[in-house]
Protein backbone atom coordinates (compact mmCIF):
# COMPACT_ATOMS: atom_id res chain seq x y z
CA UNK A 1 0.00 0.00 0.00
CA UNK A 2 1.55 3.61 -0.48
CA UNK A 3 2.18 5.78 2.57
CA UNK A 4 -0.98 7.90 3.37
CA UNK A 5 -0.91 11.54 4.68
CA UNK A 6 -0.39 12.27 6.82
CA UNK A 7 2.03 9.84 8.33
CA UNK A 8 1.37 10.14 12.19
CA UNK A 9 -2.39 8.70 13.07
CA UNK A 10 -4.12 8.62 16.07
CA UNK A 11 -4.18 5.06 16.50
CA UNK A 12 -3.93 1.26 15.56
CA UNK A 13 -7.75 1.36 15.11
CA UNK A 14 -7.33 3.91 12.18
CA UNK A 15 -5.74 1.15 10.13
CA UNK A 16 -6.30 -2.09 11.75
CA UNK A 17 -9.89 -2.67 9.70
CA UNK A 18 -6.75 -3.03 6.77
CA UNK A 19 -5.05 -5.72 8.06
CA UNK A 20 -5.91 -9.73 8.87
CA UNK A 21 -2.40 -9.99 10.98
CA UNK A 22 -0.54 -8.46 12.89
CA UNK A 23 3.91 -9.10 13.39
CA UNK A 24 4.48 -7.02 16.49
CA UNK A 25 7.71 -6.00 18.19
CA UNK A 26 7.86 -6.82 21.58
CA UNK A 27 10.55 -4.92 23.23
CA UNK A 28 10.15 -1.00 22.99
CA UNK A 29 6.47 -1.59 21.78
CA UNK A 30 5.00 -3.50 24.15
CA UNK A 31 7.55 -3.08 26.92
CA UNK A 32 10.96 -1.04 28.05
CA UNK A 33 12.35 -4.24 29.66
CA UNK A 34 11.20 -2.86 33.37
CA UNK A 35 7.44 -2.63 32.73
CA UNK A 36 4.69 -3.31 30.44
CA UNK A 37 3.03 -0.25 28.17
CA UNK A 38 -0.55 -0.61 29.17
CA UNK A 39 -2.12 1.04 25.56
CA UNK A 40 0.02 -1.24 24.05
CA UNK A 41 -0.63 -4.43 24.79
CA UNK A 42 -4.62 -3.33 24.98
CA UNK A 43 -4.25 -2.10 21.52
CA UNK A 44 -3.71 -5.46 20.38
CA UNK A 45 -6.13 -7.19 22.61
CA UNK A 46 -8.82 -4.90 20.59
CA UNK A 47 -7.33 -6.14 17.29
CA UNK A 48 -7.77 -10.13 18.08
CA UNK A 49 -11.39 -9.05 19.46
CA UNK A 50 -12.22 -7.35 16.38
CA UNK A 51 -10.69 -10.75 14.62
CA UNK A 52 -7.18 -10.19 13.89
CA UNK A 53 -4.65 -12.34 14.31
CA UNK A 54 -1.00 -11.17 16.49
CA UNK A 55 2.01 -12.94 16.15
CA UNK A 56 4.86 -11.49 18.31
CA UNK A 57 8.19 -11.35 16.54
CA UNK A 58 10.85 -10.65 18.52
CA UNK A 59 15.07 -10.32 18.83
CA UNK A 60 14.96 -12.11 21.97
CA UNK A 61 17.87 -14.57 22.00
CA UNK A 62 15.59 -17.26 23.89
CA UNK A 63 12.25 -19.63 23.26
CA UNK A 64 9.08 -18.77 22.91
CA UNK A 65 8.23 -20.04 25.98
CA UNK A 66 10.76 -18.38 28.08
CA UNK A 67 9.66 -14.98 26.28
CA UNK A 68 5.83 -15.57 27.15
CA UNK A 69 6.78 -15.95 31.18
CA UNK A 70 9.24 -12.52 30.89
CA UNK A 71 5.82 -10.85 29.26
CA UNK A 72 3.44 -12.36 31.94
CA UNK A 73 5.97 -10.68 34.59
CA UNK A 74 6.36 -7.60 33.11
CA UNK A 75 2.27 -7.18 32.62
CA UNK A 76 1.43 -8.11 29.22
CA UNK A 77 -1.55 -10.25 29.29
CA UNK A 78 -1.63 -13.06 27.01
CA UNK A 79 -4.74 -11.80 25.15
CA UNK A 80 -2.68 -9.50 23.95
CA UNK A 81 -1.26 -12.16 21.04
CA UNK A 82 -1.92 -15.57 19.43
CA UNK A 83 2.03 -16.74 19.35
CA UNK A 84 5.60 -15.54 19.75
CA UNK A 85 8.71 -16.12 17.11
CA UNK A 86 12.20 -15.37 18.47
CA UNK A 87 15.16 -14.99 17.07
CA UNK A 88 15.96 -18.04 19.56
CA UNK A 89 13.85 -19.98 18.04
CA UNK A 90 15.22 -19.59 14.33
CA UNK A 91 18.83 -19.66 15.65
CA UNK A 92 18.16 -22.96 16.88
CA UNK A 93 18.59 -24.68 13.60
CA UNK A 94 21.84 -23.37 12.71
CA UNK A 95 23.02 -24.12 16.01
CA UNK A 96 21.54 -27.76 16.02
CA UNK A 97 24.06 -27.94 12.66
CA UNK A 98 27.15 -27.10 14.60
CA UNK A 99 26.31 -31.21 16.03
CA UNK A 100 28.85 -32.49 18.74
CA UNK A 101 31.14 -29.01 18.19
CA UNK A 102 32.26 -26.67 21.58
CA UNK A 103 31.01 -23.57 20.57
CA UNK A 104 32.03 -20.34 22.89
CA UNK A 105 28.69 -18.77 24.14
CA UNK A 106 29.26 -14.99 24.32
CA UNK A 107 26.26 -13.60 26.89
CA UNK A 108 24.53 -13.76 29.97
CA UNK A 109 23.53 -16.98 31.83
CA UNK A 110 19.71 -16.35 31.49
CA UNK A 111 20.11 -16.66 27.82
CA UNK A 112 20.86 -20.64 28.94
CA UNK A 113 17.63 -22.23 27.78
CA UNK A 114 18.38 -21.51 24.62
CA UNK A 115 21.20 -24.35 23.83
CA UNK A 116 18.86 -26.58 26.37
CA UNK A 117 18.82 -30.60 24.25
CA UNK A 118 21.62 -29.55 22.05
CA UNK A 119 24.29 -31.70 20.85
CA UNK A 120 26.92 -29.14 20.99
CA UNK A 121 29.04 -28.60 24.36
CA UNK A 122 29.48 -25.31 25.70
CA UNK A 123 32.31 -23.22 26.93
CA UNK A 124 33.48 -20.12 27.99
CA UNK A 125 37.25 -20.64 26.90
CA UNK A 126 37.71 -19.25 24.08
CA UNK A 127 40.60 -21.30 22.73
CA UNK A 128 38.37 -24.39 22.95
CA UNK A 129 36.13 -23.16 20.88
CA UNK A 130 35.36 -24.00 17.30
CA UNK A 131 32.63 -21.69 16.52
CA UNK A 132 30.82 -18.39 18.37
CA UNK A 133 26.88 -18.59 19.84
CA UNK A 134 26.57 -14.76 20.87
CA UNK A 135 23.56 -14.19 22.91
CA UNK A 136 24.76 -10.46 24.41
CA UNK A 137 27.47 -9.23 26.67
CA UNK A 138 27.82 -10.65 29.52
CA UNK A 139 26.70 -7.66 31.94
CA UNK A 140 25.12 -4.93 29.69
CA UNK A 141 24.69 -2.79 32.04
CA UNK A 142 27.95 -1.97 32.33
CA UNK A 143 29.99 -3.52 29.51
CA UNK A 144 30.36 -2.28 25.78
CA UNK A 145 31.36 -3.82 22.61
CA UNK A 146 34.53 -2.19 22.75
CA UNK A 147 35.30 -4.29 25.83
CA UNK A 148 35.32 -7.07 23.72
CA UNK A 149 37.43 -5.66 20.99
CA UNK A 150 40.66 -7.66 21.37
CA UNK A 151 38.90 -10.63 22.15
CA UNK A 152 37.06 -10.89 18.90
CA UNK A 153 39.92 -9.84 16.98
CA UNK A 154 41.52 -13.19 18.44
CA UNK A 155 38.47 -14.78 17.50
CA UNK A 156 38.00 -13.64 14.01
CA UNK A 157 41.78 -14.09 13.12
CA UNK A 158 41.02 -18.02 13.72
CA UNK A 159 38.43 -17.70 11.30
CA UNK A 160 35.36 -19.05 13.80
CA UNK A 161 31.57 -18.48 12.62
CA UNK A 162 30.20 -16.62 14.88
CA UNK A 163 26.37 -17.23 15.52
CA UNK A 164 24.30 -14.33 16.42
CA UNK A 165 21.29 -15.04 18.24
CA UNK A 166 20.34 -11.27 18.61
CA UNK A 167 20.41 -8.89 16.19
CA UNK A 168 19.59 -5.53 18.15
CA UNK A 169 22.24 -3.01 18.41
CA UNK A 170 20.12 -1.37 21.32
CA UNK A 171 17.28 -1.68 23.29
CA UNK A 172 15.69 0.78 26.16
CA UNK A 173 15.80 -0.80 29.63
CA UNK A 174 13.71 1.27 31.34
CA UNK A 175 15.14 4.98 30.88
CA UNK A 176 17.98 3.87 29.20
CA UNK A 177 19.61 1.44 25.98
CA UNK A 178 21.91 -0.89 26.59
CA UNK A 179 23.98 -2.54 24.02
CA UNK A 180 22.65 -6.12 22.72
CA UNK A 181 24.37 -9.32 20.32
CA UNK A 182 24.05 -7.07 17.05
CA UNK A 183 26.45 -4.61 18.83
CA UNK A 184 28.98 -7.45 19.07
CA UNK A 185 28.36 -9.09 15.70
CA UNK A 186 28.60 -5.57 14.14
CA UNK A 187 32.21 -5.51 15.69
CA UNK A 188 33.30 -8.85 14.64
CA UNK A 189 32.41 -8.25 10.99
CA UNK A 190 34.30 -4.96 10.77
CA UNK A 191 37.06 -6.97 12.49
CA UNK A 192 36.70 -9.44 9.53
CA UNK A 193 34.70 -12.53 11.17
CA UNK A 194 31.78 -14.39 9.54
CA UNK A 195 28.39 -13.58 11.20
CA UNK A 196 25.31 -15.84 10.78
CA UNK A 197 22.25 -13.59 11.50
CA UNK A 198 18.41 -15.53 11.20
CA UNK A 199 16.40 -12.56 13.09
CA UNK A 200 15.02 -9.25 12.04
CA UNK A 201 15.92 -7.94 9.73
CA UNK A 202 16.62 -11.12 7.73
CA UNK A 203 14.53 -13.14 6.02
CA UNK A 204 13.94 -16.49 7.67
CA UNK A 205 12.10 -15.18 10.98
CA UNK A 206 9.74 -13.72 8.79
CA UNK A 207 8.88 -16.70 6.72
CA UNK A 208 8.70 -18.29 10.18
CA UNK A 209 5.97 -15.84 11.51
CA UNK A 210 3.99 -15.44 8.26
CA UNK A 211 3.46 -19.26 8.64
CA UNK A 212 2.51 -19.05 12.63
CA UNK A 213 -0.14 -16.10 10.96
CA UNK A 214 -1.22 -18.48 8.17
CA UNK A 215 -1.77 -21.76 10.61
CA UNK A 216 -3.21 -19.47 13.00
CA UNK A 217 -6.24 -18.44 10.67
CA UNK A 218 -6.54 -21.72 8.91
CA UNK A 219 -5.99 -19.87 5.30
CA UNK A 220 -3.21 -18.41 3.11
CA UNK A 221 -2.63 -14.51 4.45
CA UNK A 222 -0.72 -12.28 1.57
CA UNK A 223 1.22 -9.95 2.55
CA UNK A 224 -0.07 -6.62 1.89
CA UNK A 225 -3.10 -8.05 4.33
CA UNK A 226 -0.23 -8.20 6.96
CA UNK A 227 1.27 -5.40 9.05
CA UNK A 228 4.26 -5.05 11.12
CA UNK A 229 5.05 -3.02 14.38
CA UNK A 230 8.25 -1.88 15.10
CA UNK A 231 10.19 0.85 16.74
CA UNK A 232 13.56 -0.20 15.18
CA UNK A 233 14.68 1.24 12.20
CA UNK A 234 17.69 -1.18 11.10
CA UNK A 235 15.74 -4.20 12.55
CA UNK A 236 12.01 -3.94 12.73
CA UNK A 237 11.63 -1.66 9.65
CA UNK A 238 14.36 -2.92 7.56
CA UNK A 239 12.99 -6.16 8.07
CA UNK A 240 9.23 -5.24 7.18
CA UNK A 241 10.21 -3.37 4.22
CA UNK A 242 12.68 -5.96 2.78
CA UNK A 243 9.70 -8.46 3.04
CA UNK A 244 7.02 -5.98 1.43
CA UNK A 245 5.15 -5.70 4.41
CA UNK A 246 3.46 -2.23 5.77
CA UNK A 247 4.84 -1.34 8.98
CA UNK A 248 3.24 0.90 11.83
CA UNK A 249 6.50 2.47 13.26
CA UNK A 250 6.77 3.57 16.99
CA UNK A 251 8.82 6.19 17.59
CA UNK A 252 9.64 6.81 20.39
CA UNK A 253 11.31 3.97 21.34
CA UNK A 254 15.04 3.99 20.38
CA UNK A 255 15.22 6.53 18.02
CA UNK A 256 12.86 8.62 20.21
CA UNK A 257 14.99 11.49 20.70
CA UNK A 258 15.53 11.94 16.94
CA UNK A 259 11.85 12.88 16.10
CA UNK A 260 11.84 16.13 18.54
CA UNK A 261 9.44 15.59 21.65
CA UNK A 262 8.98 11.75 22.14
CA UNK A 263 5.05 12.06 22.82
CA UNK A 264 4.99 14.65 20.03
CA UNK A 265 6.98 14.14 17.14
CA UNK A 266 7.74 15.95 14.60
CA UNK A 267 6.27 14.26 10.98
CA UNK A 268 8.42 16.04 9.16
CA UNK A 269 11.67 14.47 10.90
CA UNK A 270 10.48 10.84 10.53
CA UNK A 271 9.44 11.02 7.06
CA UNK A 272 13.42 12.78 6.80
CA UNK A 273 14.70 10.05 8.97
CA UNK A 274 12.68 7.42 6.72
CA UNK A 275 14.12 8.79 3.11
CA UNK A 276 17.88 9.17 4.90
CA UNK A 277 17.50 5.18 5.60
CA UNK A 278 15.86 4.32 2.68
CA UNK A 279 12.89 3.11 4.18
CA UNK A 280 9.27 3.94 4.31
CA UNK A 281 6.23 3.40 6.96
CA UNK A 282 2.59 3.17 6.15
CA UNK A 283 1.53 5.16 9.65
CA UNK A 284 3.50 6.49 12.35
CA UNK A 285 2.43 6.83 16.37
CA UNK A 286 4.64 7.73 19.13
CA UNK A 287 3.60 4.74 21.22
CA UNK A 288 1.39 1.90 20.59
CA UNK A 289 -2.40 2.88 21.55
CA UNK A 290 -6.10 1.63 19.79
Amino acid sequence: MTVSAPLLIDGLRAVAPLYKGILCDVWGVLHNGVAAFEDAHKALTSYREAGGRVVLITNAPRPAKQVAEMLEKLGVPASAYDDIITSGDVTRAILEAQGKKTLLHLGPNRDQPLYWNLEATFTTNDDEAEAISCTGLVDDETETPDDYRDRLQKLADRGLLMICANPDIVVERGDKLVWCAGALARLYEDLGGEVAILGKPHAPIYRAALKRLEDLSGEPIAKEDVLAIGDGLPTDIRGAVSQDIDVLFITAGIHASDFGPSEAPEEHLIRKRLIEEGLRARAALPRLLW
